[in-house]
């Protein structure tokens, strides 16, 4: 299913999941940055880690790009 077939859907929770997922995403980043961990993610069918300082970088780098 793409995004724009959930954000078309009958059932109102299954088009506010995809919010819901980008916020839980948010809030893991967040916390990775505050307890110095790793955030663990599967991307292109591989188990990646990404390193606090990555995180923060990342996170600057949004800050800077939006107007």
């Amino acid at each position: 299913m793409s995004t724009k077939d959930i954000s078309n859907a009958k059932d109102p929770d299954l088009r506010a999941s995809l919010g819901a997922l980008r916020r839980a995403a948010q809030h893991a980043r967040k916390t990775a940055i505050q307890t110095e961990t790793n955030l663990v993610i599967v991307k292109d069918g591989r188990m990646q880690r990404i390193s606090a300082d990555e995180l923060r970088q990342q996170a600057n780098t949004e800050k800077t790009l939006k107007p």
